[in-house]
């Protein structure tokens, strides 16, 4: 396993692959496992709750995720080809970050449950239901696979603060 980079909004560049609409993955092979062990170690590394493939520069479309609870058990989540098939409930408001937009914090509104299809790490057909924090963080992720980040819910204003704080902390780093 190794560490990738998690792009970022700052510079351009990163910008333009997280902008990206991810492609389906054929098939579950042994290198799609290696990258997402990677992406799931880059994430605890970071550290964050969940990672989409296109945040370390790879547009497919995969997704690991883990919910548990610091000094709980490591929970770890795969979702290939993920697609939500139902939404439901009400809107919920939800503060978010990102990875992606280290630091900054702001309220999304989101359904509330969803139901969700998608391959897991050993290629097997998962359907399933999600709510609370659970239903959030699928529904932040597969933004990502079609090159949404959760600052593009907000209003231009807030967007572009996000921005310009992410890049005055970077160049202060």
């Amino acid at each position: 396993m190794a560490l990738r980079r998690i792009l970022t909004v700052d510079t351009a560049a990163d910008m333009a692959v997280l902008k990206q609409i991810s492609t389906p993955v054929p098939a579950v092979t042994d290198d799609l496992r290696a990258l997402m062990d990677d992406m799931l170690e880059t994430m605890y590394d970071a550290p964050g709750i969940g990672l989409a493939a296109v945040q370390v520069g790879e547009p497919v479309r995969v997704i690991v995720m883990d919910l548990a609870r610091e000094g709980d058990e490591p929970a770890p989540r795969y979702f290939v080809n993920p697609e939500i098939v139902e939404t439901g409930g009400e809107l919920q408001a939800y503060e978010e970050g990102c990875l992606s937009v280290p630091e900054y914090y702001d309220e999304v509104e989101r359904p509330s449950k969803v139901k969700l299809r998608y391959l897991n790490y050993q290629g097997e057909a998962v359907e399933e239901e999600a709510e609370g924090l659970f239903a959030v963080c699928v529904q932040h992720e597969m933004d990502h696979l079609e090159g949404v980040l959760f600052i593009d819910h907000l209003s231009r204003l807030r967007r572009d603060r996000a921005i310009a704080k992410v890049k005055k902390a970077a160049r202060a780093a």
